[in-house]
């Protein structure tokens, strides 16, 4: 199929012979209040004509002689979309929910080769992003809708709790399945899972709770009643965790067995949202664990509250608190069979294990900004681990 290059005019006219002899018509137009004739490149004419047809907002500003160069090269709907041939997405679960196939890529994984705790969080982000992408409700902001744009609103998750029972290799494609409920009168829920796509089995899955702040005062907000109108028809009653009452997870202090008070912000720690993206927290919550644990052990379930949000200034501690003394000592290096508990059905018929669950081990976290006089939470969490475990899971 042809592809070509032209100008976007408005009124436009470009055409394309059989001879692929390819014609710019170069008209200027107001780009963000400047005069541009710059071309946008685009694979068809049908697609430009569909980015102009996609966006009643793009048309509103057409007829002021001012065009949205951002909103050309997002391509953002405003209307709600079925399949997503850029992003491998479609709308599944009566039209609700959203599922992404991805490709573990090779910045995606660690020294072992599966993707990180990091990479996981990421996908969580990027998946909950290109679902409200897809709605048509997707705005200017960072997953802000329509409605939470004019009452000047962004989300903030609360809480979120994540298992994993094995981790993606590099290459593997996964599939990411993301839906939304209510929680409670002025909250959100969004739970996700991960899964192999060649074996069907369930890799990790995870839920979390979602506010709205104020983007300028950074104060909790109520749910507007338009924004509610909004997201709430996205709203099914499925769970990928269920939690009936989570227990609270206490707060460290300095007596903390281990403590991390060497750590400082990046400009490139930073969201669109101005605050530390909550995917940094995970890092430095793990900072604080050996590397001869870490070695050996994988993280198999992680719960986080969070309690304020962190700039690009402060000073962070981060604190860990072990269950048990001396699991963080030589790796943990007892013989794996001692600390595995046999199930019920374990025994099959020519006497091989069937079913194995590990011994855990778990940790309190704590990151909070230190300050002169006292310092302010910022997440508390608590983690749980287990021995790696050499073979990868298949379906039988």
């Amino acid at each position: 199929m042809a592809t070509f290059s032209c100008p976007i005019s408005f009124p436009f006219r470009c055409s394309s012979n059989g001879n692929h002899n390819h014609r710019d018509h170069r008209v200027n137009i107001k780009i963000n209040g400047s005069t541009s004739t710059r071309p946008f490149k685009l694979d068809s004419l049908n697609e430009i004509v569909g980015v102009v047809k996609a966006s009643n907002s793009l048309v509103t500003i057409l007829e002021n002689g001012h065009i949205s160069e951002e909103r050309i090269r997002q391509r953002i709907p405003t209307q709600k979309q079925l399949v997503d041939p850029y992003r491998q997405g479609l709308i599944i679960e009566r039209g609700v929910g959203y599922r992404q196939t991805v490709v573990v890529r090779s910045y995606e994984v660690g020294p072992d080769k599966t993707a990180t705790l990091e990479s996981l969080f990421n996908l969580f982000q990027e998946t909950a992003l290109n679902h409200v992408w897809m709605s048509g409700l997707l705005s200017n902001g960072f997953g802000a809708t329509h409605g939470m744009m004019r009452n000047n609103l962004i989300w903030v998750v609360s809480r979120m709790h994540v298992q994993v029972h094995h981790y993606p290799i590099w290459g593997e494609v996964v599939e990411i399945d993301t839906w939304v409920g209510a929680s409670g009168k002025n909250g959100m829920r969004r739970d996700w899972l991960i899964r192999s796509q060649a074996t069907g089995i369930i890799y990790a899955q995870a839920t979390s709770t979602w506010v709205m702040m104020n983007e300028q005062t950074r104060r909790l907000s109520k749910m507007p009643e338009d924004v509610r109108d909004e997201i709430s028809p996205w709203f099914i009653e499925k769970q990928a965790i269920k939690e009936d009452l989570p227990d609270k997870i206490v707060k460290l202090d300095d007596k903390a067995k281990y403590i991390n008070s060497d750590l400082k912000p990046k400009r490139s720690d930073l969201d669109m949202n101005h605050h530390v993206n909550n995917v940094k927290y995970v890092r430095w919550m793990l900072e604080t664990i050996p590397d001869k644990f870490l070695e050996s052990h994988q993280l198999s379930s992680i719960i986080l509250e969070y309690r304020r949000e962190c700039g690009s200034s402060d000073r962070v501690q981060s604190l860990c608190q072990p269950d048990e003394d001396g699991i963080f000592a030589n790796g943990v290096e007892q013989s794996l069979f001692k600390n595995m508990v046999l199930s019920s059905g374990i025994m099959e018929g020519n006497g091989n294990l069937s079913s194995l669950e590990m011994k855990t081990y778990g940790c309190t976290h704590l990151l909070q900004i230190k300050g002169e006089s006292q310092n302010e939470e910022i997440v508390r969490g608590r983690t749980r681990w287990k021995k790696k475990l050499s073979r990868m899971p298949y379906s039988t």
